[in-house]
């Protein structure tokens, strides 16, 4: 029998797993991806000697257990890759707060800089212990057949039932009365980062998962978060796959409510039996001429800065990952707080000889920088503005900073689109405020399945795989 043929439409961590699973179980698999290397927002791009991550900087579900690893296992595979410790540092006005591996360090780093909130981080260790627990066996979330509410059921365990109230309740609900000074906005500004929302807003059991992630191991990539997809891309092409780049697919032809046939802008026409679509809903709604999906869930861009960096000025570093809030009474985000990487500075391959390769981020809203797509005037001046606000926030845990950059890259929601191809430039995953807004990999379609940040866990390296895992069994389901 003629093995089936599933076309994967993008590659991201999502699309390259899901494609490695599928052709691992037997069929023939083939990865379109517009650009001109993997990645997509966890990509790596060259630029006058320097190799800037696109967008992620930190990567984590390595260690044993973590999906990375399963992924290897099963795969036979090594991930470029090795542990950062601390994870990052998190500076707020007269407070700095160290992000350790280890968690008796961590637990000691809580109670010097907020003292008497111990009850509220045993419940955050024990939720989070128990979505661990939960994401190492088959978790078919929102569940969609009968065979999902089966796996779900052999994946609850006592624990995880009485956990589960806390997908509909915020984080803040675990709060003290009085938290300390501090504790609500540096929880906020991890929140942001990791669920796209604040501790009102995200799910009690999401957010403390989210909050857990730097003591199950954040790593380096060597040569830049891209390389993880070139290492499933190399898998992919070694084992009878084919990857093409340069290839956007702009039309799915459909028949009986089911995709038969892919074109690309290139000419390249594809028929296949199965699609996985490494889109956002939107992205997918316009591929097949629909307006927007209803049920997109709100997102954030984001507000980037690619920057070459003279090595001495940043010689006495003593993490490469900082987060930085420059006002707490103010709304995050919007330069107000940001996240900065530098490359690991054992990975000389990332930046020319004497300097290093940087990266500063801020959330920000889509709408307006959208509104001056046609005044290139004023687009230009709200860069500049937002340039000149990042670095003085940069500054104040970095001091000396703007003095050192000798290259620097701008990017926003527009530069995202054209890049990423994702509507808006909306980028990190829909906001995990409950449970009952996520969604599966099922499309309207009967053969196309989403997979990526939109679909549960959401957002990161780590949950886009897990996400893959179970479009990949969709898929498979489908298919036999």
């Amino acid at each position: 029998m003629k093995p089936d043929h599933v076309a994967v439409i993008g590659a991201g961590v999502g699309g390259l797993t899901c494609a490695a699973l599928l052709l691992l179980a037997g069929c023939k698999v083939t990865v379109l991806e517009a650009q001109t290397y993997p990645g997509g927002s966890a990509g790596t791009f060259f630029h006058k000697g320097y190799r800037f991550d696109a967008g992620a900087t930190l990567a984590g579900g390595f260690a044993p257990g973590g999906p990375h690893a399963r992924l290897a296992e099963l795969l036979g595979l090594e991930w470029p890759v090795h542990l950062a410790d601390p994870a990052w540092v998190t500076c707020l006005p007269g407070l700095s707060v160290t992000q350790w591996h280890d968690r008796a360090r961590w637990r000691e780093e809580t109670a010097r800089l907020f003292p008497g909130t111990q009850t509220f981080w045993d419940w955050q260790e024990r939720l989070a212990e128990i979505s661990w627990q939960i994401s190492a066996r088959p978790f078919p979330w929102p569940p969609a057949s009968a065979r999902d509410f089966v796996q779900l059921a052999r994946a609850l365990s006592p624990a995880a039932l009485l956990a589960a109230p806390f997908g509909l309740l915020p984080l803040s609900a675990l709060l003290p009365r009085r938290a300390p000074p501090g504790l609500r906005a540096c929880l906020d500004v991890n929140l942001l980062i990791s669920a796209q929302a604040v501790s009102r807003q995200a799910n009690a059991l999401y957010a403390s998962t989210a909050l857990d992630v730097p003591r199950r191991g954040m790593n380096h990539v060597r040569g830049g978060m891209g390389a993880l997809s070139e290492t499933l891309v190399r898998w992919i092409r070694a084992n009878g796959g084919t990857v093409h780049y340069r290839q956007e697919v702009v039309e799915m032809a459909t028949a009986n409510r089911r995709a038969v046939r892919l074109r690309t802008r290139q000419g390249l026409e594809l028929s296949c039996d199965a699609v996985a679509a490494n889109l956002t809903p939107a992205a997918l709604a316009a591929l097949l001429g629909e307006p927007a999906p209803r049920r997109a869930p709100p997102g954030w861009g984001a507000f980037v800065l690619h920057l070459g960096i003279d090595s001495a000025a940043i010689a006495d570093l003593s993490t490469e990952h900082i987060q930085v809030v420059a006002d707490p009474a103010q709304p995050l985000g919007e330069c107000n707080s940001i996240f900065i990487s530098f490359n690991d500075p054992q990975d000389s391959a990332r930046a020319p000889a004497g300097m290093r390769a940087a990266t500063l981020s801020t959330h920000t809203a889509a709408a307006p920088w959208w509104q001056l797509q046609r005044d290139p005037q004023a687009y230009a001046r709200r860069k500049e503005e937002y340039t000149r606000r990042a670095l003085e926030t940069a500054e104040l845990a970095v001091p000396g900073l703007r003095a050192a950059v000798r290259l620097c890259l701008a990017g926003t929601p527009l530069t995202y689109q054209y890049y990423t191809r994702r509507p808006l430039g909306l980028v990190g995953g829909f906001p995990q405020t409950s449970l009952l807004n996520a969604l599966g990999p099922r499309t309207r379609l009967h053969n196309v399945f989403l997979v990526g940040d939109s679909i549960f866990p959401g957002q990161s390296t780590a949950g886009v795989t897990l996400g893959a895992f179970r479009c990949a069994a969709e898929i498979l389901a489908h298919l036999r």
